[in-house]
């Protein structure tokens, strides 16, 4: 497939930098700030760093990125597969491990990972250990198999079995294969307030997605100031590395799906719940375990899994937990060393929080001084950096393009 290679490219992209102790490198799928983050932090172990995505992204402007090509889009998983073994080849990067940065990434990663082995060092699992968090279906069945508390939730096959469900309003229904529905809709899930708006809102989904693909769900009251997350490096059936948060705001605030404030954080017993849904699932590689505070029963109830880089990722290595380069350590056999992480540490995605945060002070949500409050402290951002601006440089340039892009 003829392909185009875009920003600086250096000659020697595919061998050993003099300049690092490592033999291979890291090649990263999205280059926008999440794979800008992954890149910064595989600079403070001196890997080497490619990237490989289908549209303009920030991190093509980033110094720790040596070349950013452009490759056929993820959903075109045949011809994403063989891009990225031809890049492999072309640029000398056997053995270099794969970062993915979306949930479409991991599938196709997790579903060609024979294929894939032999050219790149694959973190993530396969397919039959993969499914059980892509799809919250059996997410959400493995927890209710190992008790771990989680939202009640249904899976109607049809209107009438809908329509005969006993829901507690209001309710929420989503998708259970998130990139199924949200790239065509901008939608993560929908609220019904009662039995018109469910019909209403089962109806809509449908007709983007397979009835198979709906799920019914208890709203848990609190919104975003309850949702926190557990994240680790995990393997042999261990947490090796953790970091604990509280997402307090997010876009959208309602049912968001982009983080926008986190804070490091300390919560007793979420370690636990998260340690046996991985183990049980088989799961190795890096984890962002979502959990909701539930005031009313006051538990914590397990949400999701995303089993990648999350978008906050970066959080972790201001808190002292570089996910990124732990991960690389692990796949290329080294020792990992991670000691716990600091409390009270902030992670600010400027450009999507200072439009959250104008909008909920129009509501009426929140105050100049709380958001004030809010941001004080150690902080981590998102793309903002000032030994590697050009990309939040280009970033604030193109402000109003990606609000529009992202459902602003």
């Amino acid at each position: 497939m003829d392909t185009l290679q875009e920003t600086r490219n250096n000659s020697d992209v595919g061998r050993q930098s003099q300049d690092t102790p490592f033999e291979n490198g890291a090649l990263i799928i999205g280059a926008d700030f999440q794979g800008l983050g992954v890149a910064r932090n595989l600079a403070q172990f001196g890997v080497p760093v490619v990237a490989v995505d289908p549209n303009f992204c920030i991190g093509r402007f980033s110094r720790h990125i040596r070349a950013c090509h452009k490759c056929p889009p993820v959903t075109q998983a045949r011809e994403f597969v063989d891009f990225l073994k031809d890049l492999c080849v072309r640029e000398g990067l056997n053995g270099w491990v794969v970062y993915p940065t979306s949930d479409l990434a991991v599938c196709v990663l997790s579903q060609h990972r024979d294929e894939l082995t032999p050219h790149y060092r694959i973190p993530t699992p396969p397919w039959e250990i993969t499914r059980h968090v892509y799809d919250k279906k059996l997410t959400a069945q493995l927890a209710e198999q190992l008790d771990i508390p989680s939202p009640v939730s249904f899976f109607p096959q049809g209107e009438d079995e809908l329509l005969d469900l006993e829901l507690d309003y209001p309710v929420i229904l989503k998708p259970t294969i998130k990139e199924n529905f949200f790239p065509q809709t901008k939608l993560k899930a929908m609220r019904a307030n009662d039995r018109d708006e469910l019909l209403e809102a089962y109806r809509f989904m449908t007709s983007v997605i397979d009835p198979s693909e709906v799920m019914v769900q208890e709203l848990i009251q609190g919104g975003a100031e309850n949702l926190y997350s557990f994240c680790c490096l995990f393997a042999d059936g261990q947490v090796k590395a953790r970091l604990v948060a509280q997402r307090p705001r997010q876009h959208p605030m309602d049912f968001g799906n982009a983080t926008t404030l986190a804070v490091t954080c300390e919560v007793p017993g979420l370690e636990d719940h998260a340690a046996r849904f991985l183990k049980a699932a088989g799961y190795h590689g890096l984890a962002e375990v979502e959990f909701m505070y539930d005031p009313k029963r006051d538990i914590f109830k397990l949400l999701e899994v995303n089993p990648r880089t999350w978008g906050w990722h970066t959080l972790g290595a201001g808190a002292g937990v570089n996910f990124s380069g732990l991960l690389f350590q692990q796949m290329t056999d080294q020792r990992i060393n991670a000691n716990g992480y600091e409390k009270d540490v902030k992670w600010v995605r400027l450009l999507t929080d200072v439009a959250i945060v104008a909008s909920e002070m129009r509501k009426g949500r929140l105050t100049l001084g709380q958001y004030v409050r809010s941001l004080r402290g150690k902080k981590e951002y998102a793309v903002c950096s000032l030994r590697d601006p050009l990309p939040f440089l280009v970033e604030v340039f193109l402000a109003p393009y990606f609000w529009y892009k992202r459902g602003f």
